[in-house]
């Protein structure tokens, strides 16, 4: 059988062609690592801005949406005012209505 380790290597002889450590790598190619912090950083903060694009949309929809609700509740209460002071009005004392008026602010 025909070993592939060249004949001269021994146990105590390292290989040539082993590969280095990662520091001693990034001393060696040190502009090729900063490109790759570089560009990393960057997708970081592309990713972090979609985030907050996404973020920014769902807000958005939460806004319109309590706004509808306000206006639906704001409605509502007119609608319940309106029918409190007309069933008011039916008292023939009359007692009624003016402590709605005053609890409303109304003057008549």
């Amino acid at each position: 059988m025909a070993s592939s380790a060249p004949p001269s290597s021994g146990p105590g002889v390292q290989n040539p062609r082993r590969s280095m450590g990662l520091l001693a790598n990034a001393m060696k190619r040190k502009d090729s690592f900063i490109q790759f912090f570089a560009m990393t950083g960057i997708l970081l903060l592309s990713l972090r801005s979609l985030g907050q694009k996404y973020r920014i949309h769902d807000l958005q929809e939460d806004t319109s949406a309590l706004i509808e609700e306000r206006d639906t509740l704001t409605e509502r209460m007119k609608n319940i005012k309106r029918d409190l002071l007309h069933e008011a009005s039916l008292d023939p004392t009359g007692f009624l209505s003016s402590r709605l008026r005053l609890l409303y602010g109304e003057e008549d």
